[in-house]
């Protein structure tokens, strides 16, 4: 049901139409890639922790970044705890491999990491394990009703700077 309350969500925006439904799964990064024909970078991966009392966070984040413990931290206040499958699906509404802070089963806080702002256009899940939709950066914020930008995650940098790097070496010298 979680595409179902997805495809209600963009229904305000008459985006409904343009979730993308693949016949195999895109429950991983590297598996949306595939199905999608992008790199794994671009997709938009949608993280769930433990928050203050009862109430989850969502982070989305691209596809090539990992949640630094250290950042997060000091951006929340909180250690980086990841919520348990049961807790994901009781929290967001959807499963493991489809979460995405639409249509969501609880109004819950959403931020995005600035991971994502390198890509005009990523693609997170919408509710299942084989869906996505193409938006743009803001689309991403105004659809999810994100808070703010935060800086909470790692290892996205360094693979840019060894595509500049790979790049420059590949580049003739005058």
């Amino acid at each position: 049901m979680s595409l179902e309350t997805v495809k209600a969500h963009f229904k305000k925006w008459n985006r409904e139409a343009d979730i993308l439904e693949f016949e195999t799964s895109s429950a991983t990064v590297e598996l949306a890639a595939e199905a999608i024909g992008c790199i794994p970078a671009r997709i938009a991966k949608t993280l769930s922790f433990k928050g203050e009392g009862d109430q989850a966070i969502l982070v989305v984040a691209a596809g090539d970044a990992k949640v630094d413990n250290k950042k997060f931290r000091q951006a929340f206040g909180l250690k980086a705890r990841m919520l348990s499958a049961d807790e994901v699906v009781e929290q967001t509404g959807h499963i493991i491999g489809g979460v995405c802070p639409f249509g969501l089963a609880n109004e819950l806080d959403v931020y995005l990491d600035i991971s994502m702002k390198r890509f005009e256009t990523l693609f997170p899940a919408c509710g299942s394990s084989n869906s996505a939709i193409e938006l743009t950066l803001d689309e991403l914020v105004e659809y999810s009703s994100a808070k703010e930008w935060v800086d909470v995650c790692k290892g996205w940098e360094e693979e840019q700077v060894k595509e500049a790097v790979a790049s420059n070496i590949n580049q003739p010298q005058n």
